[in-house]
């Protein structure tokens, strides 16, 4: 049995896009025994994959902000013994950052990851055993892919990507049919406007379907409740972690979201899924669907989509 680390730790969306590592290595080594990196918010995410076994969590986003203070150490030095605790075949570090080398350097075994041309910062080659060339300009699940064939050994992959995860079953009161509403990202610039959403559900109602909305922080929630405003059909969900969203999410009717970590969820679970760019090349980064997946991307650097062409995208994905 080989044992292999993986080291992905940051963000929801690139969490999800190191997934199809997992079904990719299993398929060449199928005894082998993965565990997995990952930032501490973000933990739900492997734990979705059956194959994952152990999880190291870190809190680097935390750490920085209390760096003087002593159980930011006792943290930081507990993780580095936990990981230390077991030597492994290979160590692969597919985030390609200084943070991620380092914390890939305290485990045991062969480092691998991309050379200085291929890594998001070339200084983290140096810390690695074996080193390999992944063009910069392909999407982030097919780079992820590549470097993890090039790592184990066997040919890099053609084929659609397996996420193979399942979210486990919540009780949580929801509409019988309904279209998640992806609304909330990290910028104000890959929003799509508030008027847009509420045309949007207006336009779900005359289809006897229901809009839901999660959120996170208050201004999401805020933005949700704009939304929803003498809207009968659009439902605010209260908030949720992303293991019991992910729930809610693998019963929609279908998804629609902006350039969000949890757009990229929906498709993992292979959800129908309409993703909007309005600020990004979604060539690089939009959502990316398995064999079994509907997707479609719409929009890009300054575009704004209209409702009609999101509709149009939806009925397209779910024909």
């Amino acid at each position: 049995m080989k044992r292999i680390l993986l080291v992905k730790t940051s963000s929801l969306g690139d969490v999800i896009h190191n997934l199809p590592v997992v079904t990719d290595i299993l398929q060449h080594h199928p005894d082998a025994q993965i565990d997995w990196v990952v930032e501490e918010g973000f933990a739900d995410i492997p734990k979705l994959h059956p194959a994952v076994k152990q999880i190291f969590t870190v809190a680097v986003r935390r750490w920085r902000k209390q760096l003087f203070n002593q159980k930011t150490w006792r943290e930081m030095s507990a993780f580095k013994k936990q990981v230390s605790q077991q030597p492994y075949d290979l160590v692969i570090d597919t985030q390609g950052l200084v943070k991620s080398a380092v914390m890939a350097s305290f485990a045991k075994g062969i480092k691998s990851g991309m050379d200085k041309q291929s890594a998001r910062e070339s200084i983290a080659s140096y810390f690695y055993d074996t080193k390999h060339h992944v063009a910069r300009n392909q999407h982030a699940v097919i780079r992820n892919r590549e470097l993890a064939a090039y790592a184990c050994g066997y040919d890099k992959p053609t084929n659609a990507p397996s996420y193979n995860i399942a979210a486990s079953t919540h009780a949580i009161d929801l509409p019988k049919v309904f279209v998640i509403g992806l609304h909330a990202t990290s910028k104000d610039s890959k929003l799509w406007p508030t008027s847009h959403w509420v045309a949007l559900a207006k336009q779900l109602a005359k289809q006897k379907l229901h809009l839901v909305l999660p959120w996170a922080s208050d201004a999401e929630h805020h933005r949700a409740l704009m939304i929803a405003k003498n809207l009968a059909n659009v439902v605010v969900l209260p908030k949720l972690s992303i293991a019991r969203l992910a729930s809610v999410i693998q019963q929609a009717y279908a998804a629609v979201g902006v350039d969000t970590g949890l757009s990229h969820l929906s498709v993992a679970l292979n959800i129908p899924t309409v993703a909007i760019y309005t600020d990004t090349n979604p060539s690089l980064t939009g959502v990316m669907a398995s064999a079994q997946g509907e997707i479609i991307n719409l929009g890009g650097v300054k575009q704004i989509p209209d409702v009609a062409s999101v509709l149009d995208a939806m009925h397209t994905v779910k024909a």
